[in-house]
């Protein structure tokens, strides 16, 4: 089964998996060098519905968003590495700076994202409580960031 979908396949997909009664959750973000953090954000997000979609930045806006030097990673491989994990469900390369346009197509039923977010700050909060849906807040991991793996590599191996 292919994992990586454009929005028009991905769309009729959650179409007919709601259809059949399943319920969709949706996360969003940049999933730069995934670590221990991420897999398990990912499969925490998993158990809020019976189909996980996220939704990965593009390099452009990762760029936008995090500055010129990342991502450190790029996006097809950001891609296929998200889709190889078992809690992933689907993936979605978005180039927009939030997922609010592709919240509002695939309209979500639960809506995930990380403890470092207050849910009054979550993109599309308001849109997926519109149409009857919920967001859910999944503790960090402490001390697990890209960032704090590249200081890592720079402190040990300095700025090769």
């Amino acid at each position: 089964m292919e994992k990586i979908l454009s929005r028009k396949a991905l769309k009729r997909e959650i179409d007919r998996l709601r259809n059949e009664g399943r319920k969709i959750a949706f996360t969003n973000g940049c999933f730069d060098v995934l670590h221990v953090g991420h897999v398990r954000y990912l499969r925490e997000a998993a158990k809020t519905g019976d189909v996980l979609v996220l939704a990965l930045n593009s390099d452009t806006s990762v760029r936008a968003i995090k500055g010129d030097k990342r991502p450190l990673v790029p996006e097809a491989e950001r891609a296929d590495v998200a889709a190889s994990l078992q809690s992933v469900d689907y993936v979605i390369i978005f180039d927009e700076l939030t997922p609010l346009e592709l919240i509002e197509y695939l309209q979500p039923d639960v809506i995930v994202k990380g403890g470092d977010w207050a849910e009054e700050n979550v993109v599309g909060r308001d849109a997926v409580k519109r149409w009857g849906g919920s967001v859910v807040i999944v503790p960090e991991t402490p001390g697990a960031s890209t960032t704090n793996i590249v200081e890592k590599i720079i402190s040990v191996y300095g700025n090769i």
